[in-house]
């Protein structure tokens, strides 16, 4: 299982969070509650998440629930990488 705070470290860095990304946990919401997660964050955090994990996506395995929480995008993560 790959650890959330990997997840965490992408979104940081991908969103310009800085110290705010200190309290996210697997429980975290995304979507609908960490304003810089809009369509264009999206896009930006999954190309991060392929390239420091070598995986590909495919738009049509996006959904709102992969972005539901910290947790949610690292189990999909997991996942992709057959974990």
């Amino acid at each position: 299982m790959n650890d959330v705070k990997e997840v965490v470290e992408i979104l940081r860095s991908t969103l310009q969070l800085g110290r705010r990304a200190d309290a996210f946990t697997a429980d975290t919401p995304l979507l609908g509650h960490v304003p810089e997660v809009d369509s264009m964050a999206v896009v930006a955090i999954l190309t991060a998440i392929e390239d420091q994990y070598g995986i590909s996506i495919d738009d049509d395995e996006m959904s709102a629930d992969v972005f539901a929480t910290v947790g949610s995008l690292s189990r999909f993560v997991d996942a992709k990488r057959g974990r």
